[in-house]
């Protein structure tokens, strides 16, 4: 049994290196080359949807960040849905001077729905075709003031959906704050920024993406309500032969949880909702990756629940040493091969870990906005952060998870994150 469960983990190691070596050609490429540029020849009229549920400490400065971008004020509309609202969000988002709609659906509960009853208002009252495309944004997010300008460049050019350069309103906080938005820096611009200038499709990532009106029109509005609404999206917009396009200069700040509790229920959430997409898509991504698209076989890798391996493996290689030992089933030379096994895997991802978020942080330095001595020290949590997605991968395979909101209250405009550093 020792041996057997020894070759199973170096067998899925080797698995993983070649099933995710070509994100090491991501990284080569991410630092070699750049996306090409885009300039637009005009300048589109665009709608905003947000979705917000008891966000009133927030939702004000995201809409003034939308005011105050440089292109034209016309040009913009700004919707918002006060989802199951306790607060006063409804009131503050219409002082800032957005449409609001207010919505009461406990049975329908989730952002997915939420947008779609938005889309819906919209085309009942002003028709879809009033906007060219619609961003979405949560509540809690704020915008570079050139963001819309640097989005409607790559609209321009042709792409019906784009995503954007996800940062952080607070890395600062604490060790999980800064492992979330670590993970995002790395994904903007060695996942995304990669795919942009091969040509292959990006994904959205929860927020700050535009989708164009013919995209909601032939999808008949939002209709994806899975628990990752937008990995749902990419998963569907990739099979329907889109492009994803992503501009690496629209910087939209996005507030990170604070609290375990609170980060363990979204991830939680995000777990469940990936395998939601991988047992409802994965069928068809095979099919489409056997027809040689790419883009089809790196978002089947991304879905592919390889946590979950990881999280049982590991655990039960301890397991085994602990029963082994204690249970005086082997003996220390017996068990030694398995143990050096499992101590070199956890040595191994522990450094490789420490090696992403090092390059990350050294590339996108200047875009951290904290103390210096906070962007080192968190480099030495962020493999812990990672770790702790190996109980959540298991538990989410097993348990129902229903979505939760989470509080946002980090208020804070552009010039203030800047000046955090």
């Amino acid at each position: 049994m020792v041996s057997v469960l020894e070759k199973a983990i170096e067998l899925l190691g080797w698995a993983f290196f070649a099933f995710y070596f070509y994100q090491m050609a991501y990284i080569v490429v991410s630092l070699l080359r750049k996306p090409r540029v885009h300039k637009a020849r005009k300048q589109h009229h665009f709608g905003v949807l947000i979705s917000a549920r008891n966000e009133e400490m927030v939702i004000g400065q995201l809409i003034r960040s939308i005011r105050q971008q440089n292109y034209p004020k016309e040009l913009i509309d700004i919707f918002v849905v006060a989802d199951n609202c306790t607060d006063q969000t409804a009131q503050v988002a219409r002082e800032a001077g957005a449409v609001v709609y207010e919505r009461f659906n406990t049975q329908k509960v989730g952002k997915g729905y939420a947008l779609d009853e938005l889309l819906h208002h919209i085309d009942r009252d002003y028709t879809l075709e009033r906007c060219e495309g619609y961003f979405v944004f949560d509540a809690d997010n704020v915008l570079d003031e050139n963001y819309v300008a640097h989005m409607n460049d790559t609209f321009d050019d042709g792409y019906r959906a784009i995503t954007s350069y996800r940062n952080s309103k607070n890395y600062d906080s604490n060790w999980i704050s800064a492992g979330y938005a670590l993970w995002f820096l790395r994904e903007a611009r060695y996942l995304n920024q990669a795919r942009m200038t091969l040509g292959t499709s990006c994904f959205v990532s929860g927020t700050g993406f535009l989708v164009s009106t013919e995209i909601f029109r032939k999808n008949g509005g939002w209709k994806h309500h899975l628990l990752t609404e937008d990995i749902e999206f990419s998963t569907d917009t990739i099979l329907s032969g889109e492009i994803i396009g992503y501009n690496k200069d629209a910087v939209l700040y996005d507030e990170q949880p604070t609290t375990f509790r609170d980060s363990w229920n979204q991830r939680l959430r995000w777990s469940k909702g990936f395998y939601q997409v991988f047992f409802r898509y994965g069928g068809r991504l095979v099919k489409k990756v056997a027809q040689g698209c790419f883009s089809a076989y790196d978002m089947l890798l991304t879905l592919a629940p390889g946590m979950l391996f990881s999280a049982v493996l590991l655990p039960l290689g301890l397991l085994l040493i602990l029963v082994g030992l204690t249970g005086d089933v082997y003996t220390v030379r017996e068990m030694q091969p398995l143990m050096n096994r499992v101590g070199m895997y956890l040595v191994q991802s522990y450094a490789m870990l420490m090696a992403m978020g090092a390059l990350t942080v050294a590339t996108e330095w200047k875009h951290i906005h904290c103390k210096n001595y906070k962007k080192i020290l968190y480099l030495f949590t962020f493999p812990i952060f990672m770790y702790t997605y190996l109980p959540i991968s298991v538990v989410a395979l097993v348990r129902k998870i229903e979505w939760k909101p989470i509080r946002h209250n980090v208020v804070r405009n552009v010039q203030d994150i800047r000046m955090s550093n």
